[in-house]
């Protein structure tokens, strides 16, 4: 167990020159002269008023040593702790620089040691005196960020080695955008003009002190730990900026930063999934999500002990990264994340990381799947099970709610990346489009299906936040690029049988963020994407659902045929835990009835981080051409009665994932379908995953278990590989054909 909006109202005109490449670490226009930096100037903005600077390096803030004023002061990097000696004045100095001057002092300014021009000078605190090596030049490196270029070197402001460490002094080296060189400017005082997010958003800023914000996250996290089932729900916004707290994040609560990029808000502590209230068994740690921060853990290490609908995304850790807590954990999602340290996957059953950086991996069990990242191991399935795909072929990230330069609320809807490979964000800005919050219907605690359709009619788009909302009709979506957003695992739960959420043939799309709960009344579908027969291409702009979530009982009696049919082409997953319950509330062979998770009927859909388990049929059904699986996670039915109450025709019980026989192009990579047939040990599955004899039809990295030997899988896939069963609990297959 771990330890316990920027805000720019009048814009100071500065030189950036040679942003671009600053942005795309190219030395050679950098490291020069001054003159060669206002040859190509452009203006840039910095806040007004006293700021604090955090290094994206670190997450550490810039810093008179010792609170120090006089001449030849180290200015460090140092724990942010919101005291005057890291508070600073950008001051025009003229010719698009500025002097940056210490709040203890402002006389007082950043100075290049001796005038010097050459690598690794380091930086004090001197009188200003209006010389070169006492002005800087601010490059705006994107997402609120910037690098400073002093005027008489030419060379940036940069944390040596970028070093994590208390106390280090800040230097001048040759510009190469580097996390080292970007720094993060909050102000000290920011807008207190926050929207209303209903009862269930709680919103802090780093003028808030510890001590409140602290007490506030630990009653939040006191209430969650253990409420599994429960009809709370919780976002928790940090605004950009430095934070001294321990999170720990307990059932339906979603802890996100509000910056443009994860450096925008640091916090030293902890962000932290634990399974203490389970004895560290982690495999009940679901429903819960970190998002859009950067972490400096106290220990140096921190822990993400989770199993499904808990993805650790657009995240910076300056540290090591655990994913269990002791005991087993079942299968997680780390996307668009840099883990400067090491990850360790301890007892983790599978997991799938995507667009990321890590500094390191260790550990396997099952099935370990690696897509479009860097750090992490080479392909060696089955020993260890590693799968790694060197880039994602299409990919949208989850759309997030932030704060601009004014101290306005606008969601970052991210572009489509092809061949993509790392993060989104590390470069700076990340591509794609912001829209205001007026154009956004925020949806709050009583808000009524007809209100919301009403919103959605007249070209709005939603901001969902948390509660839990039953609805008497169905949501339709059927504009294009409606973005549906929700925060605090939002829940839609449909009554009377009706479908949740139905999205028209249109382009792009984005649905996030939600849990969609059966109603006790069966519906035929909770969500479809595109009516029956939809033909039209999206390839320009697909539709997207991210962290979207469907569950059949365990709350309360829960029925639905299908939980979610693609019909659409082109439909990008990123990250759906659809579950029909195996314990809670309403749990039964005859009660929570649900046949099939998902049915794919659209071509070139391509899904990310699949997991779908103990639907009474199959799991998965696909019938469109050109679809795409990158890691599939199931667990078949823990509860047929008997054999004969389990039986596809003469076939014995039903593959998890199956690929229709019309198919003609398909491929996966990294599945696993496990067994734990506990109401009758003795019902068989004749295979896991079914599909057409076609070379086209492309399976790699397969693995089945029976759990405990609780019930057999006789194959892998079709009549190849396996069993698993009671003498041989896991079987692999390295492909087919």
């Amino acid at each position: 167990m771990l330890p316990h909006p920027r805000r720019r109202p009048t814009a100071v005109a500065l030189v950036a020159a040679a942003a671009a490449a600053l942005l795309t670490a190219a030395p050679t226009p950098l490291g020069t002269t001054a003159s060669a930096h206002a040859a190509a100037a452009q203006t840039a903005a910095l806040p007004t008023g006293f700021a604090t600077v955090i290094n994206a390096a670190s997450g550490k803030c810039l810093d008179a040593k010792a609170a120090a004023t006089a001449n030849g002061t180290a200015v460090q990097q140092y724990a942010c702790n919101g005291t005057t000696a890291q508070q600073w004045n950008f001051t025009d100095a003229g010719n698009g620089y500025v002097h940056i001057d210490n709040r203890n002092n402002t006389s007082q300014v950043l100075d290049v040691t001796d005038v010097s021009t050459a690598d690794n000078a380091p930086i004090q605190l001197w009188s200003y005196g209006g010389g070169a090596n006492q002005q800087w030049q601010a490059v705006d490196g994107g997402g609120g960020a910037f690098h400073f270029v002093d005027r008489n070197s030419g060379k940036c402001l940069d944390d040596p080695g970028a070093s994590t460490a208390d106390s280090v002094q800040f230097q001048q080296y040759t510009c190469n955008g580097t996390a080292a060189q970007r720094f993060q400017v909050v102000p000290v005082t920011q807008s207190s003009s926050d929207p209303d997010l209903g009862p269930n958003v709680v919103v802090f800023d780093p003028s808030m002190s510890s001590t409140t914000i602290q007490s506030r996250l630990d009653a939040v996290f006191k209430q969650q730990e253990t409420n599994q089932f429960g009809a709370q729900r919780y976002a928790v916004l940090f605004k950009p900026g430095a934070y001294s707290a321990d999170v720990n994040v307990g059932f339906y609560t979603q802890v996100l930063g509000l910056g443009l990029t994860p450096d925008a808000v640091s916090i030293d502590g902890a962000v932290h999934a634990e399974a203490d209230w389970f004895q560290g068994n982690a495999t009940q740690n679901f429903w819960r999500g970190a998002e859009n921060l950067s972490v400096n853990p106290t220990s140096g290490s921190d822990r993400w002990a989770v199993s499904q609908a808990a993805p650790y995304r657009r995240m910076h850790l300056r540290g090591n990264l655990a994913l269990d807590d002791g005991g087993w954990s079942s299968g997680g999602y780390l996307a668009d994340s840099k883990v400067d340290g090491q990850v360790n996957s301890g007892t983790q059953q599978q997991w799938l990381t995507r667009n990321s950086q890590l500094g390191g991996w260790t550990g396997s069990n099952w099935n370990m799947v690696f897509v479009g990242s860097q750090g992490v191991p080479n392909t060696s399935f089955p020993n260890p099970p590693y799968t790694t795909v060197a880039q994602s072929p299409v990919t949208r990230e989850k759309p997030f709610l932030y704060v601009d330069d004014s101290g306005n609320y606008q969601v970052f809807v991210p572009s489509t990346r092809t061949s993509a490979t790392a993060t989104s964000w590390g470069s700076g800005s990340p591509s794609g489009t912001s829209l205001p919050l007026s154009q956004f219907y925020v949806v709050k605690p009583g808000a009524t299906a007809a209100q919301i359709n009403a919103a959605l009619a007249a070209g709005q788009n939603l901001l969902v936040t948390p509660g839990v909302y039953h609805l008497d009709q169905t949501l339709k979506v059927t504009r294009p690029d409606t973005v549906v957003l929700g925060l605090g695992l939002a829940t839609f739960v449909p009554d009377n049988g009706i479908t949740a959420m139905s999205v028209a043939d249109v382009d792009g799309v984005n649905i996030a963020g939600l849990l969609f709960d059966a109603g006790t009344t069966s519906s035929k579908t909770l969500v479809e994407v595109g009516p029956a027969g939809s033909t039209a291409s999206h390839a320009a702009d697909p539709t997207s659902l991210h962290d979207v979530y469907f569950r059949i009982g365990g709350a309360g009696v829960g029925k639905a045929v299908t939980s979610l049919v693609v019909n659409s082409k082109n439909v990008i997953g990123d990250h759906m835990w659809i579950w029909r319950a195996d314990h809670g509330s309403g749990v039964g062979w005859t009660s929570n009835t649900a046949d099939t998770g998902l049915v794919v009927n659209g071509d070139d859909v391509t899904m990310y981080g699949l997991f779908v388990e103990h639907f009474q049929k199959y799991q998965v059904l696909w019938n469109g051409n050109g679809g795409r699986t990158y890691f599939f996670q199931n667990e078949m039915p823990y509860d047929p009665p008997s054999q004969s109450a389990w039986m596809n025709g003469s076939t014995k019980g039903y593959a998890a994932y199956k690929v229709a026989d019309s198919v003609t192009s398909h491929q996966a990579y990294g599945l696993g379908s496990y067994c734990y047939f506990n109401a009758d040990p003795s019902v068989t599955a004749d295979r896991a995953i079914e599909v057409p004899d076609n070379p086209n039809v492309r399976f790699t990295s397969m693995v089945t278990v029976s759990l405990g030997g609780t019930g057999t899988i006789s194959h892998v896939i079709d009549n190849t590989g396996g069993p698993s069963n009671s003498s041989a609990n896991v079987a692999d297959l390295v492909r087919y054909p």
